[in-house]
């Protein structure tokens, strides 16, 4: 089995790549057992696409590559606390756990407009399926924030 820490390094590499490619600063890795489904980051920007989030685009990949839209027992790891339509798609997909680093008020201290609806809150009007783990590797995660913060070309949405 792939482990939670494991799974979110994934993601903080992939979005350090991401970032160096002027994009903002979300990753998300997605698992089931010991198969690795997707590893993204954010790509609003290249895709020309406000819904090309980092968590959406690892839903996408991971149920590609599962071959279905559900990912039941999935874990996932994203670098921030997943927005309400991220959480949404999560809920959906019926994955089991989303680790997360940095928070939304996180994203919104560096400049991203947030909306102010937690991920918990999202999860339990969907009955409280997905389980929420966040914390994980935060420091590291909040750190991408400063790295996007000091390139030339960021820019927030």
């Amino acid at each position: 089995m792939i482990e939670p820490a494991e799974l979110m390094q994934a993601a903080i590499d992939k979005c350090r790549h991401g970032i160096a490619n002027n994009e903002s600063p979300f990753g998300c890795a997605v698992a089931r057992g010991d198969q690795l489904l997707a590893v993204t980051h954010n790509t609003v920007y290249s895709s020309v696409d406000i819904t090309a989030h980092a968590e959406i685009n690892a839903l996408r990949a991971a149920c590609q590559s599962a071959g279905d839209v559900l990912l039941e027992s999935a874990i996932v790891a994203s670098t921030c606390e997943p927005c309400p339509m991220c959480m949404a798609a999560l809920h959906w997909a019926r994955v089991e756990t989303v680790y997360y680093g940095a928070t939304i008020a996180d994203a919104q201290a560096a400049g991203f407009s947030e909306l102010q609806l937690p991920a918990s809150e999202v999860a339990k009007s969907g009955g409280g399926r997905v389980a929420l783990a966040p914390g994980l590797l935060a420091e590291e995660c909040r750190y991408l924030f400063d790295e996007w913060n000091q390139r030339p070309n960021s820019r927030a949405y």
